[in-house]
């Protein structure tokens, strides 16, 4: 079976496009990703907090007897801090023979975009942008977030000419119009759908806040689905599955919605490397069932496109209820 898919204008052997994560925090971990089969890997994203937060440790540490010393032990910190992540990326890149993706988690245009030019120089093969925004202040309108990832992309485009992926949130009240217009920028090579936020939960019996689930579920994909179909259908530029990609029937899935590609973390974390295989496995064994010899013979054979589908647009279960007797 021929299981190659375009991912950022890059060829992948198969979809399987391991996500940012503590799986490729280092270049052993990658080189077993790579060993398994995988078809890209995206390595754990580095943080404009984490930048911000080293600083802050670094100007806490003690009192400063002399002018200056504050700002040279900042701007030691933050370099210190892209050091470790250039050295990474530029070792799994070396020892692997998959693409490399570095990834960037952000809420601004800032100063991380000026180290960005470095990123590329480590000879990685694209670089994914996690703009992590929850719009929760009620002073700023959906047009002020959204107006971020413009500024971050303009940014992007005057410093490197790396392929771009933009992992995107799913909160935006106009999300379909907002996909489309970033796309008509010719800047992203890559849509992802959508970056996973952390779960919060509530103990009733302590009254505190907690942890909730750390890991996505099958069931997670339903609406991942939903806006895979409904935007591949209308905008030119990939879109690849996150969240909740756990088998190989759901990389079908997918697929068939139009993605061209999934991230897969969770479902490694749960069952160990060996789920990949069992993965790419199933896809193969699908596609032999349906007579399907590559990726693109049905890629999108259910997306929105389709007149006779329209479910993808529902969001009543009026129909499902009045079914049942």
């Amino acid at each position: 079976m021929d299981l190659s898919v375009k991912y950022m204008g890059i060829t992948l052997k198969n979809p399987i496009v391991i996500g940012s994560s503590g799986l490729t925090s280092s270049v052993h971990k990658i080189e077993e990703l790579a060993k398994k089969g995988v078809g890209a890997v995206v390595v754990k994203s580095l943080f404009e907090e984490q930048i911000l937060k080293e600083s802050y440790m670094a100007s806490d540490a003690g009192i400063f007897d002399y002018p200056g010393a504050y700002d040279y032990v900042q701007a030691y910190s933050v370099e210190n801090a892209i050091s470790e992540y250039l050295s990474l990326l530029q070792d799994a890149k070396k020892n692997v023979d998959i693409p490399v993706i570095a990834s960037i988690n952000c809420v601004t245009s800032g100063e991380w975009v000026n180290f960005v030019k470095k990123i590329e120089n480590t000879g990685v093969d694209g670089i994914e942008i996690n703009v992590s925004i929850l719009p929760t202040d009620i002073d700023k309108s959906c047009q002020d977030y959204e107006a971020i990832y413009f500024d971050i992309l303009a940014e992007l485009k005057g410093n490197v000419s790396l392929p771009i992926a933009l992992k995107m949130s799913q909160y935006s009240s106009g999300l379909a119009n907002l996909i489309n217009r970033l796309s008509w920028t010719k800047q992203v090579d890559n849509f992802v759908l959508f970056n996973r936020y952390y779960q919060p939960d509530i103990d009733i019996e302590k009254m505190i806040v907690e942890n909730g689930e750390t890991f996505s579920r099958a069931t997670d994909l339903s609406n991942t689905l939903r806006w895979l179909a409904i935007m591949s259908s209308q905008i030119e530029a990939p879109l690849t599955a996150s969240t909740g990609v756990h088998s190989g029937n759901d990389i079908v899935k997918a697929l068939l919605a139009g993605a061209n590609a999934v991230q897969v973390v969770s479902s490694v974390y749960q069952n160990g490397t060996g789920v990949i295989g069992e993965m790419l496995h199933q896809l193969e064994a699908w596609m032999q069932v349906h007579h399907f010899d590559s990726i693109a013979d049905f890629r999108g054979k259910l997306s929105d496109s389709n007149e006779e589908i329209n479910s993808f647009n529902r969001i009543q279960f009026m129909k499902y209820f009045s079914e049942i007797g």
